[in-house]
């Protein structure tokens, strides 16, 4: 199971194995209260990516669009998350207020249809 989660709501027991899905570590928050099991921020979306989309909801379908093929460079880091789901669950964590619109969003979406795809 795959679940997203904002790293600003309190961990719990049902959040499994606690992912860090953004290139930057989120303000406000110290790695020992932060409780998490990985830190993946290659797979988070690439800078210029990131900067260009700035959060701005208008911008969301052409920053899916980019962010997916991002993704599918990175094959190896979401086939062992994709993996790793089978047995525990995965709980992906972002930063960003916007609950709907942000890359956990985008990443959850590719890994539980990745293999399809891209014939992983």
């Amino acid at each position: 199971m795959i679940r997203i989660k904002r790293i600003y709501d309190p961990p719990s027991d049902t959040d499994g194995y606690r992912v860090l899905v953004d290139r930057l570590w989120p303000r406000g928050i110290s790695r020992e209260n932060a409780q998490i099991d990985a830190w993946l921020k290659e797979i988070a979306p690439g800078d210029q990516l990131r900067r260009w989309y700035g959060h701005d909801p208008t911008r969301w379908l052409k920053f899916r669009e980019h962010y997916l093929e991002e993704l599918s460079g990175h094959s190896e880091v979401a086939s062992e998350l994709r993996q790793k789901a089978k047995t525990v669950t995965v709980t992906l964590l972002f930063a960003a207020k916007d609950i709907e619109h942000n890359n956990a969003v985008v990443l959850k979406e590719f890994l539980e249809h990745f293999e399809k795809e891209y014939d992983l």
